[in-house]
């Protein structure tokens, strides 16, 4: 069994292009996705750090993953430690591990690939000889307390920036002999990297943060760290494989958005809005054309890009197919829709969010009924005619009329698309809300997960006899466990390890009543102005005071423009 594991892992890197294989490195590096092969090598961060690391002297960086479900029963049978792709090493014999987290619905597949690799999962029980624990991604810059009691350090920001003064570092002392103790001490004097284990957090009688106390010389804030000029770093796949989500040659286009939408986590967790050079584009591209595959240009909203028309026509005139990760409604131009058409894709997707005017002025969306008829006419011209809208239900200064709004827009679009003769498929994806930490709604109370219900079972009553029209949605109690876990502090980091022993999410609000702890506390009460909140120990460059007046303008349905150079509201700026 152990060698069939071996052999399958060998097999699928000799179906790989581009793979790092290194031999006389002195450190060995790690580089964790919680989450199947399928997933990760679908993370355009994921290549990047590989690359990154890999492009040091001293240090080889491997890959691990989640085993798929037929291997995972097979490493548990057999009791095999989980085995990295490159070298088909045990994880428990590297130097360091690093887990790239983008989702908190792995935090539990995180502490079952510890575990399955020979790990303690909980620090302060780790051997020194046992791998220095550390990662990175959008979860663990933003509010990393709920893993804090697992995990070594974290990466504050953009790897770019952080990882080769950390590996530096950590080069360094292991010439120094020094323990990891004294490693992680060496670490705090590091933008952009945060060790939890020299903080401690204290309570008030109503289950509050009353105060964070940094010891032995840790900074008091650690300062989310970011790439300033895009074109000095490639951000491009690295790794080719068949074996990915969406079979494409991943090539950035654009870091961070400036719309200001006061839902979105990766609106500020990226901020402030970066864009590269058509020519280093355009470079990635000839790398693209290589391969034979479908370009994925990524960013957080492809159309906003100054010179996407030229883009797509360089895009174009090579014979290339391309497809994007997102794009706006309100500045989608012909020539970006009509490049999609001509590369087969089938359907458009609009993220209207709210289907009324009022939500979306909450929200800051910026979209009006008129851009999202006219990204349907553009599609319908260019020969697309299947459409997919995404909504949220649940949030901030909802009411039932708002609801309403959702299924008369749909029903609205649904005519314009038969008038159009688009007879095409719609789709609605429809989400519960989720407040997440660093954005305005980190004081909104999460909607009772019974009114979500109610509200979808209304959306899919009232639309259920429109053929063309097909509702999905995400279950509730998943977003309620994703909402603990986005605002949740070190107190549930228990309850995620006996759920990850038990198998999963679906054992997490177990666990938390095993522990008595009350997930409402992170769910619907109501959030003060000046709590404590457990991430304030990360500074992310945007101002407190600010968020909190987005969440007071909010109520007012007031309108934030997006970000303008010279621009210092709300602080990324100002560093």
């Amino acid at each position: 069994m152990y060698f069939e594991l071996k052999e399958k892992l060998k097999n699928r890197l000799q179906k790989e292009t581009g793979a790092y294989m290194k031999r006389g490195a002195k450190h060995n590096f790690l580089l964790a996705f919680p989450n199947v092969y399928k997933v990760g090598m679908s993370n355009l961060g994921f290549h990047i750090v590989y690359d990154l690391l890999n492009k040091r002297e001293k240090v080889f960086c491997e890959r691990g993953f989640l085993p798929e479900e037929k291997d995972l029963a097979i490493y548990k049978k057999t009791k095999t430690p989980l085995l990295s792709l490159e070298t088909q090493k045990y994880f428990c014999d590297f130097d360091i591990i690093g887990f790239a987290i983008s989702f908190e619905s792995d935090y539990f597949n995180l502490l079952n690939m510890l575990k399955m690799g020979n790990i303690e999962p909980l620090q302060n029980k780790r051997k020194e000889k046992e791998p220095l624990i550390i990662a990175g991604g959008p979860c663990a810059t933003f509010n990393p307390e709920p893993l804090a009691t697992f995990f070594d350090a974290f990466i504050i920001g953009e790897g770019e920036v952080i990882m080769p003064k950390l590996m530096e570092v950590y080069e360094k002392s292991k010439e120094k002999n020094f323990t990891k103790r004294e490693i992680l001490q060496e670490f705090l004097n590091i933008d952009g990297v945060y060790v939890p284990s020299f903080y401690e957090h204290f309570y008030n009688e109503n289950g509050t943060i009353s105060k964070i106390e940094n010891k032995e010389n840790a900074p008091k804030k650690v300062r989310r760290m970011w790439v300033k000029n895009l074109d000095e770093h490639n951000a491009h796949t690295i790794v080719q494989t068949d074996e990915t989500e969406f079979d494409l040659y991943l090539t950035e286009v654009a870091r961070g958005c400036g719309r200001h939408c006061r839902f979105c986590m990766a609106g500020y967790a990226f901020r402030r809005p970066r864009n590269r050079s058509i020519d280093n584009i355009i470079e990635s591209v000839y790398n693209a054309k290589k391969s034979n595959k479908r370009i994925g240009l990524m960013g957080a909203a492809i159309s906003d890009y100054p010179k996407i028309n030229e883009l797509c026509k360089k895009i174009s005139d090579m014979n290339l197919n391309m497809s994007v990760a997102s794009f706006r409604a309100d500045s989608v131009t012909k020539e970006l829709v009509e490049s999609l058409a001509k590369s087969k894709v089938k359907t458009l997707t609009i993220a209207p969010e709210a289907g009324s005017k009022k939500l979306r002025k909450v929200i800051n969306k910026g979209i009006e009924e008129e851009h999202i008829f006219n990204t349907i006419k553009l599609g319908v011209n260019a020969g697309i005619y299947n459409f997919k809208l995404y909504f949220m239900v649940g949030l901030p200064f909802e009411e039932d009329e708002d609801i309403d709004e959702i299924i008369k827009l749909s029903l609205k679009i649904r005519t314009f698309m038969n008038e159009k003769n688009a007879k095409g498929l719609l789709t609605l994806s429809v989400n519960p809300f989720v407040p997440k930490p660093f954005t305005p709604f980190m004081w909104a109370s999460m909607t009772d997960k019974k009114i979500i219900k109610q509200r979808i079972k209304r959306i899919e009553g009232s639309l259920k006899k429109e053929r063309r029209i097909k509702v999905i949605f995400e279950s509730p109690k998943e977003a309620e466990i994703q909402g603990i876990l986005a605002r949740g502090d070190r107190r549930i980091s228990e309850a995620i390890l006996l759920a990850a022993e038990k198998g999963g999410a679906k054992f997490f609000l177990e666990g938390l009543r095993e522990k008595n702890i009350d997930y409402r506390f992170y769910l619907t009460r109501k959030y003060e102005k000046n709590e404590i909140f457990s991430w304030e120990t990360i500074d992310i460059g945007v101002k407190k005071e600010y968020l909190y007046n987005e969440f007071l303008l909010a109520k007012k349905g007031g309108p934030t423009p997006s970000c303008f150079d010279g621009c210092r509201r709300c602080g990324v700026c100002e560093g």
